[in-house]
């Protein structure tokens, strides 16, 4: 599904060149849930952000199924973003004074469909995350870990083919991220593939493979067995 090979990325010219990442390779296959780890300035951020379009490397091959992503235009990384990805980040990222229903409809304004069908798949997202009677709440009457399902349903609305999420239950407690996890091994089981960056050891055996980042290299690469 996704193939990395050779991604290097730096920032800077001469003796300002900073390489965050130094030579990829990393085949995801269809349907993996798959764990990237590292500390700080590891470089799992910025890899992320090149399989999600929203960085592109400096050198390297990008592929997804057979289409070459290094190579896309401005116009075409965001079309690809917008049909073909899911996003879930650390701060939610929802709007305020917007009902959880309106927030899940968004992106399916953006793709032009008619308002009834965006609130049929809508409130079917919302039912899937558990949140069926939390359709008309705005995120300030929403507990962290509610506002992170609506994120997810907002992510799953458009049945992306990938789903990305960077540091989910980074702003959540112990109880809550659980909550979230299982919600997302229940997504896994369902068939979605999943990416997701943690520093998080015991958020990281949710997954069923787990790669360490050291210095912009992958350092181990290991399965999870559950």
């Amino acid at each position: 599904m996704i193939y990395l090979e050779k991604i290097v990325k730096y920032y800077g010219q001469g003796e300002a060149r900073t390489e965050v990442l130094r030579g990829i390779d990393l085949v995801i296959e269809r349907g993996e849930f798959l764990a990237i780890m590292g500390p700080s300035g590891s470089g799992k951020s910025t890899l992320m952000n090149i399989i999600g379009c929203l960085d592109r490397p400096s050198s390297g091959t990008y592929r997804y199924e057979t289409r070459r992503i290094d190579r896309l235009s401005l116009d075409q990384r965001a079309w690809f973003r917008r049909y073909m990805l899911g996003f879930v980040f650390q701060g939610y990222n929802l709007l305020k004074k917007t009902t959880a229903l309106e927030n899940v409809e968004m992106p399916l304004i953006y793709h032009g469909i008619p308002a009834a069908e965006r609130r049929r798949r809508a409130v079917e997202a919302l039912k899937s995350v558990g949140l069926a009677n939390r359709l008309t709440y705005e995120p300030g009457e929403l507990s962290g870990g509610q506002q992170q399902r609506v994120a997810i349903a907002r992510a799953i609305v458009n049945d992306p083919s990938l789903l990305l999420a960077d540091e989910p239950t980074g702003n959540l407690d112990t109880a809550t991220s659980v909550e979230i996890m299982k919600l997302l091994t229940s997504l896994h089981e369902s068939g979605n593939t999943i990416i997701m960056v943690t520093h998080e050891e015991d958020i990281a055996a949710y997954a069923s493979r787990v790669i360490h980042l050291r210095d912009g290299m992958i350092e181990r690469d290991h399965t999870n067995v559950h």
